[in-house]
């Protein structure tokens, strides 16, 4: 259906997320030879310091943290064979509802037409067929997360390049196996899930689930590789046995196609090849 290289473009807000919603995919269809390009719009200021340090403790210091970081994204590509990384550069907006949210400089801030047009030369450069990003809600309400969701839209409405647009999701029936299954590792779910009975994805919405078993691993060790943030990726506590087996497909929601083909699927690429 086209001469450009099957390409994937993953649009993330911070470093780790990229292991957390798309390390299987990322992958997957790295191994099968489709071109992956992660997008990570923040440096990620507000995430933990050495010794676990949180944004505001004594000796939090974000110039530390940002290079830190970086070396731990790019490690995380390195294992999840990611063919190119993007930084956009702009600063971590923090959790709902903190003062960084309005700062100066925060993504959250961002002019959504500028940080889109930026996207959109991205997508100019690589042409992605299909390109991943979080729901209008971040997923969990997260103010980064809900503008990269804009930014992408800015991006599409501008350059109209992808061929496919989907959501990261967790459908709703499988949280509550999930939280079963943690129950009995000793796993405690972080509060925005335990507290938040709306988490999650309706299963009737989800369009699109990829089996990533056989990339799990390598999943598990994208995300042991942010290991400053090891306090927020309450997954590794799972240990990789109980986290391949619950974390060895990701779901998705299918928001945009050109192709005609039938959902449900299995095959980000389905109609492509």
């Amino acid at each position: 259906m086209t001469d450009r290289p099957l390409t994937l473009m993953a649009v993330h807000a911070h470093p780790d997320d990229e292991a957390i919603g798309t390390g299987g995919i990322l992958a997957r269809y790295a191994d099968e030879g489709v071109r992956t390009v992660l997008v990570t719009c923040t440096n990620g200021e507000l995430g933990d310091a050495p010794g676990g340090l949180k944004p505001g403790d004594p000796g939090h210091d974000e110039a530390v943290v940002v290079p830190l970081r970086r070396r731990e994204l790019e490690a995380s590509c390195q294992v999840l064979g990611v063919s190119h990384l993007e930084l956009l550069g702009y600063h971590d907006s923090g959790m709902e509802g903190w003062a960084q949210n309005d700062a100066p400089g925060s993504f959250w801030r961002a002019p959504v037409a500028e940080a889109g047009h930026r996207l959109a030369d991205l997508m100019r450069t690589y042409e992605p067929q299909v390109v991943v990003t979080y729901d209008e809600n971040g997923f969990y309400g997260h103010p980064d997360h809900i503008q990269a969701n804009r930014v992408t839209h800015a991006a599409l409405d501008e350059c109209g390049i992808p061929d496919k647009l989907y959501y990261t999701a967790v459908a709703r029936s499988l949280l509550r196996g999930f939280r079963e299954r943690l129950a009995e590792s000793g796993v405690e779910l972080p509060a925005e899930v335990e507290e938040n009975p709306d988490f999650g994805t309706p299963d009737e919405l989800i369009t699109t689930t990829v089996d990533c078993q056989a990339v799990a691993g390598r999943k598990f060790a994208s995300l042991r590789a942010h290991a400053s943030q090891s306090d927020n990726i309450f997954f590794l506590q799972m240990g990789q046995e109980t986290f391949a087996s619950v974390m060895g497909s990701e779901s998705f929601v299918r928001v945009f196609d050109r192709t005609g083909a039938p959902v449900p699927e299995d095959d980000l690429f389905a109609g492509l090849r």
